[in-house]
């Protein structure tokens, strides 16, 4: 059965999706659009889940392939002009996720961030840049402030400034402030 899915947005009538639906859930090939009418994605669904197709950015193919919980899985990544830029083998490799600005790039494995990668915010600026491990940040890494000044530099558990060495510094001027030791997520002082 065709089903067209809208939402309002200042008063206007967007639609978002496009496409075959089941028991209340996309199955079959379908289309989302962002809230800006751009097309985001075309492929095909199972169980409200993504399973084969390709994700656009910026009205420009970015990925195409195979797809596992809505993660990349087994395809191949485009710049914007058309230029393979990565692969995805059972969800290993290099990769950019998008979600309407670049907010990741670096590795995965099974089909989660692990090894070096950087977030962005929507401005473009860097956030992180670190090491992961199951889609979480684990091990070092360096934090920066909405202007793009390093805050905090050391080690990280399940995305927590965790335990061990921390520096941070001035807001200001990227000076250090101080080197501090972390416990449980909280600062240790003796």
């Amino acid at each position: 059965m065709e089903k067209k899915w809208k939402s309002k947005r200042n008063n206007n009538q967007i639609l978002l999706f496009e496409g075959e639906y089941l028991n209340g859930e996309r199955n079959g090939k379908g289309k989302e659009y962002n809230y800006k009418g751009d097309l985001i994605f075309e492929g095909e669904y199972l169980y409200d889940h993504k399973i084969k197709g390709k994700e656009y950015f910026n009205k420009k193919l970015e990925y195409e392939g195979d797809f596992i919980y809505d993660r990349k899985w087994n395809g191949k990544g485009y710049d914007e002009n058309h230029n393979i830029i990565y692969e995805l083998i059972q969800g290993n490799g290099k990769v950019k996720e998008y979600e309407e600005y670049l907010r990741f790039e670096g590795e995965y494995l099974n089909g989660k961030r692990s090894g070096k990668g950087k977030e962005y915010d929507e401005d473009g600026i860097l956030r992180f840049e670190g090491e992961y491990l199951n889609g979480k940040r684990n091990g070092k890494g360096k934090k920066y402030d909405n202007d793009g000044r390093l805050r905090f530099e050391g080690e990280y558990i399940n995305d927590k400034e965790w335990t061990g060495k921390g520096k941070e510094y001035d807001e200001d001027d990227e000076k250090l402030i101080f080197e501090i030791e972390y416990l449980n997520g909280e600062k240790f002082e003796e």
